[in-house]
């Protein structure tokens, strides 16, 4: 029996995982879901990308298969870059990691700090929002508030060219958080990968398609000798 590890990705519940979980279950994969600290297991300090990386290294055996979804893409990814022999074969799925200068993101942010009296009135909260759209840093607690700019600002850092584990990467047409061109380039960039799109997925599959993403993922387990 194959066995998978999976590191979710910014998420506060893994909840929605379930139903990919069981499919994968019944095919006989034996799934170890992480909790990352400060997300789905609790921690109230402020975690850098190498802490991250060093908690995957501690939790995830030398010569296993595993999963990261997006920040816990991001988070392997820099495990690996430190460990390329870590893994026997990693799995990106709409995986964080690549560096943009994001003037969208900037903007965002200062409409975010003139509006911001808006959601102090109780009525006026769902205009804020529907303004600005939830986003993970308007949800997170104040460390991890801290902690998403940090990973964020790892980004410049990451060093591809030293991962030369075995890598599949799966990604929806449809991401638009972590869009398609961001596969492109780290398909581009990872040495020994393959890329493997899915028209109608967007950033959280096993949401919307929770039966399509479990038969990517069994077969990309069932390549791996």
């Amino acid at each position: 029996m194959k066995k998978l590890y999976i590191i979710h990705g910014w998420t506060y519940t893994v909840t929605p995982w379930t139903t990919t979980i069981q499919i994968l279950k019944s095919h006989g994969i034996s799934i170890e879901m992480l909790h990352v600290p400060g997300l789905t297991s609790p921690s109230n300090k402020v975690w850098t990308i190498d802490e991250y990386a060093k908690w995957a290294d501690q939790n995830i055996p030398d010569g296993a298969i595993a999963l990261g979804h997006s920040n816990g893409g991001r988070i392997l990814l820099n495990l690996l870059s430190k460990k390329p022999e870590k893994l026997k074969h990693v799995i990106l799925l709409d995986a964080a990691g690549i560096h943009e200068d994001n003037a969208k993101r900037d903007i965002a942010k200062k409409v975010s700090k003139a509006l911001s009296p808006l959601k102090k009135i109780k009525p006026l909260r769902k205009v804020y929002h529907k303004l600005l759209g939830a986003s993970d840093y308007d949800r997170a607690p104040e460390n991890m508030k801290k902690t998403l700019a940090n990973m964020l600002d790892s980004d410049k850092k990451l060093d591809f060219t030293t991962i030369t584990t075995p890598t599949t990467i799966l990604w929806g047409k449809q991401d638009n958080v972590t869009p398609p061109r961001q596969a492109e380039e780290m398909y581009r960039q990872l040495k020994n990968s393959k890329l493997r799109f899915y028209q109608n997925w967007n950033h959280a599959p096993y949401i919307t398609d929770p039966d399509g993403l479990a038969k990517a993922i069994y077969r990309v387990l069932r390549e791996v000798k």
